[in-house]
């Protein structure tokens, strides 16, 4: 049974009790429904489809993001880095991949996903971390306040689902457009799995990304 983790909190996913070898990082979600007024109704057409993006940073021993991929002018473009996103889906490695993009949420089960292969990722890389961000929120006029039931995990290569974070309270995630959701922490007998839930009125991962720069 997996254990689910609460803002904050984090375990250890031990090589010895789980099979890390290729790990999924699903996450899922829900969109609430909008009320309509009369005119809205009326007049108001379809709503934007909501489209959440993760994105993972692989980080170093000095905690920062080292490849950014900049091209020969030395302008960072992001292209064939440690950054793992819809413009960069699989890492020079090998070893972390983002499997599409879901631009609606619906379905059941993990809406979108990255796949790591934790027991090959190299030593340099110290920490995941996971990012989620609502593309052109702003634009769109969206934020987590009108997100239900969203979800990060980590189910190991046989299926076990190990660890769980339910994003929850009502509230607090109003006006918020990206979050950093969860992280993985490299330990000496496996990594460890820490439910952040970090949130900014940003909608771009970039915003996050300045921070491991």
């Amino acid at each position: 049974m997996a254990v689910s983790l609460n803002k904050g909190q984090g375990i250890s996913l031990s090589k010895t009790e789980n099979n890390l070898s290729q790990v999924t990082i699903g996450l899922g979600w829900d969109i609430q429904e909008q009320k309509k007024g009369f005119l809205g109704g009326l007049f108001g057409g379809n709503s934007a489809e909501y489209d959440l993006d993760v994105i993972a940073f692989l980080v170093g021993n000095n905690g920062k993001v080292n490849n950014l991929g900049r091209d020969a002018q030395g302008n960072v473009t992001l292209e064939n880095s440690d950054v793992i996103f819809f413009n960069n889906q699989k890492h020079s490695s090998g070893h972390i991949w983002l499997t599409g993009d879901n631009r609606t949420g619906a379905g059941d089960g993990d809406d979108e996903q990255i796949i790591v292969k934790l027991n090959d990722l190299d030593q340099q890389y110290q920490k995941v971390v996971f990012v989620v961000q609502i593309y052109k929120a702003a634009e769109n006029n969206q934020h987590f306040g009108q997100v239900k039931n969203a979800f990060i995990r980590a189910v190991d290569t046989t299926g076990k689902e190990m660890v769980r974070f339910d994003l929850s309270g009502t509230g607090q995630y109003d006006q918020q457009r990206s979050l950093l959701f969860a992280e993985l922490v490299r330990e000496s007998a496996g990594w460890k799995f820490n439910a952040v839930g970090q949130a900014s009125q940003s909608d771009s991962f970039v915003e996050w990304l300045k921070q491991y720069a």
